[in-house]
């Protein structure tokens, strides 16, 4: 089913500017470089991080790393309107009307300095989203050659229903991990294997580092233990775990970090057991499975 024509693990940019490392041109040519020499080819932006800067940031950045446009994937969002000195916004909201996100998709363009955007996607689900309006966007920007694919970000099944009424969704980019697993429980995995959406996961490494409670201690007693019986680190077993998932999910990692990003990798070539794979979905719940 997966004949995607992104990496296996992708290059979240969201911590690469401002709101995280604030690297510079030359750090994220770098970090660039050490995505591809890793085999990570596919980069994964929206319009709005960095409050509306990062993206650009990058695209100086990939100007100037000469790198070949055809060697590497561009993902962006839109849809988002965030109270911003760079917006004239009174509230945080959501705009989906066709010129909007034709706009949208322009600025990007002129941000990340390219012709194309590989994907483009809804960033969330609006309520007052009209599935004609968005069809009418993508078309126009497929046919334009402004982008290649399209999909969206934190939709429900019937959210994505609705928009494929009009448009053929192909990504669907959610939450998920070990420890924010209700994707595969509440139909939204399941639905998207029978619609043939390949789903992205951000934040694939759940809370896990982040927090200190009995969820994290158990999965970090037996992350250890598997650790040494795999030879990879924690947060590899992780993206394992999420890799082994039928629905072919391909994690972003938003690490700007290159001596964790030179082992993302790995995770594709550990064929995790099904007992350890249930292992630590069962610590994760703290019960058995039913």
């Amino acid at each position: 089913m997966n004949t995607t024509p992104f990496s296996k693990i992708i290059a979240g940019t969201m911590t690469w500017g401002v709101w995280g490392k604030n690297c510079s041109t030359q750090q994220m040519i770098e970090l660039m470089n050490s995505c591809l020499e890793n085999s990570i080819t596919t980069f994964d932006h929206a319009d709005i991080y960095g409050d509306y800067t990062t993206e650009a940031d990058f695209g100086k950045a990939f100007n100037e790393s000469k790198i070949d446009r055809s060697k590497i994937q561009l993902i962006s969002k839109c849809g988002i309107q965030m109270q911003s000195d760079k917006r004239n916004n009174s509230i945080k909201h959501y705009d989906y009307s066709a010129s909007y996100i034709i706009g949208s998709v322009e600025q990007s363009l002129r941000n990340l300095q390219t012709d194309y955007l590989d994907l483009l996607l809804l960033h969330r689900p609006s309520p007052l989203m009209r599935a004609d309006d968005i069809a009418e966007a993508v078309e126009k920007l497929k046919q334009d050659g402004k982008i290649l694919n399209f999909g969206v970000s934190n939709f429900t099944p019937l959210q994505t229903d609705l928009i494929e009424t009009k448009i053929k969704i192909n990504y669907n980019q959610i939450s998920f991990s070990v420890t924010d697993f209700e994707a595969m429980t509440n139909g939204s995995l399941d639905h998207m294997q029978t619609r043939h959406i390949t789903p992205m996961c951000w934040s694939p490494l759940g809370t896990v580092f982040k927090q200190d409670n009995d969820q994290t201690q158990r999965l970090k007693k037996i992350l250890g233990e598997l650790s040494t019986q795999y030879d990879v680190t924690a947060d590899i077993l992780l993206l394992a775990w999420i890799l082994k998932h039928p629905a072919g999910i391909l994690p972003v990692c938003g690490t700007a970090d290159p001596s964790r990003i030179a082992n993302l990798m790995k995770a594709t070539t550990v064929n995790m057991e099904l007992q350890d794979w249930f292992a630590l979905w069962s610590e994760s719940t703290g019960v058995p499975v039913p």
